[in-house]
């Protein structure tokens, strides 16, 4: 599901808002004439549900969007940390952002439960962060994907 361009390991960002707002909207010709605005909104709502910052320096944003057609997956990495609120409050550097349809609620789900189990490992974890450029990073996923049967 998640393809090599939809990759950004250069995120800006300090806190949650700010983050949410440029991958979405770095990525914003892959959301199908889905405005970007809809889809931060959407974010920061599921956001107010409770945080998507799971710990370990992770964050699984996700939310459905009215008028996409597939599910849709982004990776971006911070560097500095990016303040999230998560639930070990401590700042997340790795995120993997999920869109999807409103109609696919158990494909969203099961690719939510994926990324979690790919994410527990901190050997995966770790060369995310120290990848050295987007292609690593890709490399990764997939290798990780791979060995634990994940996406």
């Amino acid at each position: 599901m998640l393809d090599e361009d939809c990759i950004t390991v250069n995120l800006q960002s300090k806190d949650k808002s700010e983050v949410l707002s440029e991958i979405v909207t770095g990525f914003a010709s892959k959301l199908e004439g889905v405005e970007v605005s809809v889809v931060v909104k959407a974010l920061l709502e599921r956001e107010r549900l409770g945080t998507t910052g799971i710990g370990h320096g992770v964050a699984i944003p996700h939310g459905r969007i009215k008028g996409l057609g597939a599910i849709k997956v982004f990776f971006g990495r911070s560097k500095k940390g990016v303040e999230y609120e998560s639930m070990d409050r401590l700042p997340v550097h790795i995120f993997f952002l999920i869109v999807a349809p409103e109609n696919s609620a158990s494909a969203h789900l099961k690719l939510l439960a994926s990324i979690s189990h790919l994410l527990k490992y901190p050997e995966i974890r770790l060369k995310l962060i120290r990848a050295a450029d987007t292609a690593e990073v890709y490399r990764t996923i997939i290798e990780a994907e791979r060995k634990l049967g994940s996406f």
